[in-house]
């Protein structure tokens, strides 16, 4: 190739960010640009994790890293032998972005400000030469069998290789353009969502946390475990997203109407909890229900759930029965509740489903059917549950296809 490749990057989000950052290191004599439809880069990535963003999860065993994926699993696990978690750390940190890891296993940067990240990604871009383009809409693209032709904003330009970051999207529709060239699209839908309960007098407990609860989709096979929010409107907490996340597709279907059954005491078992009562009647029996509360939930939470047990909060522990024993047992660990809409994070949206995944060769994020396009990030059918997974699988996929990007087929 006598003249100066071309590489083109659709979407200036972290996938297309990394991508193009991959790009240029691995091809240094290429010209790359990154065409952003918006008026700025990095937009998710700035509202991202409360302003924080969640740059990727302390997982360095990948086959445990890439479990956390509902859809994309097996296709990331071996992606993740390229570029696992493990190096996203050593990649900012040897931009001098140190990082925390917390608790739960989330990392964020130690200024615990997504700007840090923004700005390393622009001046890296800067240092590269790497061309970075706002408002660039993107109508069209056609496939040559030396590169690809980009319709955007009015005009044609050719690339010898393009790679798509467009991120997700919650409609079939904005995905046209890729489904006109011949490539599979999976009907998008949210997968990080929360539960809307309307009028459900739980709502009243809005801003109670319960660190760990166990929630599980009546009906199905589907639980999540972690902390669970109680909002004005529902529910939400780490809970309820892995449970939106794992069956985004089974709720959908059901138009997102469908019942909830709560362990408040996370997975306590019944005849623990049972002798656990016996005991509080035997040594509390002269305390008020509402004054002896022998459980680690808020007393505002315990006294509601009292009165779902149809308790009252005024009774002793020495004057209630089998049958309240009993009711009092099942509402703390079998709760149910019906759950009437969702509500998703508007700018931080993640979505199941987009180009589909046997479309793709994840050993170098090429398509298939056309050796000149690659696709990285969530315009994929990939996606993973909270915890920094999401942005891992985009930092993944985008240091593929850049170092890929223009590698002849038979030697990727």
């Amino acid at each position: 190739m006598n003249r100066t490749p071309k590489i083109a990057i659709i979407g200036g989000g972290a996938a297309g960010f990394f991508a193009a950052i991959s790009a240029k290191q691995h091809w240094p004599n290429a010209t790359v640009c990154i065409l952003e439809k918006s008026n700025k880069f990095l937009s998710k990535v700035k509202i991202s994790g409360g302003g924080r963003c969640n740059v990727t999860h302390n997982s360095p065993d990948i086959k445990e890293l890439s479990m956390a994926y509902p859809r994309g699993s097996a296709q990331l696990r071996k992606a993740f032998h390229q570029f696992s978690a493990l190096d996203t750390i050593q990649w900012f940190e040897s931009r001098n972005i140190p990082l925390k890891i917390y608790p739960d296993g989330c990392i964020f940067p130690l200024a615990n400000d997504s700007q840090v990240i923004i700005d390393c990604f622009l001046n890296t871009c800067y240092e590269l030469g790497i061309t970075l383009q706002v408002q660039q809409v993107v109508s069209k693209i056609e496939m040559h069998n030396d590169g690809v032709s980009i319709y955007h904003n009015e005009e044609i330009q050719n690339y010898d290789h393009v790679i798509i970051c467009a991120g997700g999207h919650p409609k079939r529709s904005s995905l046209q353009w890729i489904e006109n060239i011949g490539l599979e699209i999976v009907e998008p839908l949210p997968s990080l969502f929360t539960f809307n309960m309307p009028q459900n007098p739980i709502c009243a407990l809005m801003g109670t946390v319960v660190p760990n609860a166990t929630v599980k989709i009546e009906g199905t096979k589907l639980s999540g475990q972690g902390p669970l929010l109680i909002t004005h409107w529902g529910m939400s907490g780490p809970a309820i997203l892995l449970l939106s996340a794992w069956g985004a597709r089974i709720l959908a279907e059901k138009n997102y109407h469908f019942c909830v059954l709560v362990n408040w005491l996370d997975q306590k078992k019944e005849d623990v909890l049972r002798q656990e009562l016996l005991l509080t009647i035997g040594t509390h029996g002269g305390k008020k229900l509402a004054n002896w509360n022998p459980t680690p939930l808020t007393n505002r939470l315990w006294t509601h759930l009292l009165e779902r047990a149809g308790l009252s909060s005024d009774q002793r522990w020495a004057e209630i029965g089998k049958k309240a024993i009993n009711k009092l047992v099942s509402t703390l660990l079998n709760d149910r509740f019906e759950v009437k809409g969702k509500t998703t994070f508007k700018e931080e949206f993640v979505t199941a489903g987009g180009v589909a995944l046997n479309e793709i060769d994840f050993q170098t994020m090429k398509s298939k059917k056309f050796p000149h396009l690659s696709f990285a990030g969530e315009v994929l059918d990939v996606d993973g549950i909270t915890g920094g997974f999401n942005f891992q699988a985009a930092w993944t996929t985008g240091f593929i296809a850049g170092k890929h990007a223009l590698k002849p087929e038979k030697s990727a």
